[in-house]
């Protein structure tokens, strides 16, 4: 990852040029982070992709 994050960085704008803002499959508050991460690794639900947000899950 390291060898692209110069490339990669500069494209995670609000403008969201990669589409990266619509490819999480959860949004889940920060304090489910555990239970988020065992969920992301079993793959269940369909989890691909979760995002942790401060406050409630939107």
């Amino acid at each position: 990852m390291r060898r692209w994050s110069g490339q990669i960085l500069p494209l995670l704008t609000d403008e969201d040029p990669l589409g990266v803002d619509t490819f999480a499959t959860h949004h889940l508050p920060l304090s489910d982070g555990p239970g988020a991460y065992r969920m992301f690794q079993q793959k269940a639900h369909g989890a691909v992709k979760v995002l942790l947000h401060l406050g409630r899950g939107t």
